[in-house]
Formats: C-alpha cells, structure tokens, sequence
C-alpha cells in the first residue's frame, strides 16, 4: 500500500513539474510553483519525513511564489514609471533593440542618423 502511494505521490510531483514549465505568463506560473511545492510536500510527508515537509511548505509553497509575484510586480511598476517619464520627456518609448516603437523614424532617431 505505501510503494502505491509513494508511486501516485510521485506522479503528482512530475505531473505538477511538468505544468510549471509548460506555464508562460509568469504569474500563473507562480501560482502552478505553489502547488508544485504542495505536491512536493505531501511527498515528503509521505516519505515520513515531516520536518522536510514543514519546511518544503514554508518555502515552496508560500516564500518563493511570494517573491515572484513580488518581482513581477515591482519589474511591472518600473515599466510603468519609465514609460510614464518618457511620455513626460516627449520621447518615445524604446523597444528591445533600442529604437523607438516607431521604428526610428521619429526626429532624432534612425533615420536622423543617416
């Protein structure tokens, strides 16, 4: 009864592994990472190890999703602020390659340069 129960304990644990990765946005992928943690915890749990447990739900569960959903939010919040300057500036926002989102042909951009 126990080898079944660690087997189907162990099958929550890669089938969770397996919905993190797969995740894109990353909020919802700290939300799978929580449960991910949950699922990991009843496994130790159920390798009679409940000390591990305790602390794989403490950490796993709560502290690490916490501190992604903490980063995004604060990565969002500074997005926000430089766009937000740079509107006050008159300047366009830069993309990833560092041209403007109209592709630098604003005064001063790409095109200016030639």
């Amino acid at each position: 009864m126990a080898g079944v129960l660690i087997g189907v304990a162990l099958a929550l644990v890669v089938a969770m592994a397996t919905a993190v990765v797969l995740t894109r946005d990353p909020a919802r992928q700290a939300i799978v990472l929580s449960g991910y943690g949950l699922v990991l915890g009843l496994l130790f749990l159920i390798l009679q190890a409940p000390d591990v447990a305790m602390s794989q739900l403490a950490v796993g569960t709560v502290l690490v999703p916490l501190i992604v959903v903490l980063a995004l939010h604060a990565a969002r919040r500074h997005r926000d602020a430089a766009r937000d300057a740079s509107r006050e500036n008159g300047t366009a926002p830069t993309g990833q390659d560092g041209e403007g989102r109209d592709g630098g042909r604003e005064p001063g951009g790409r095109e200016a340069r030639r």
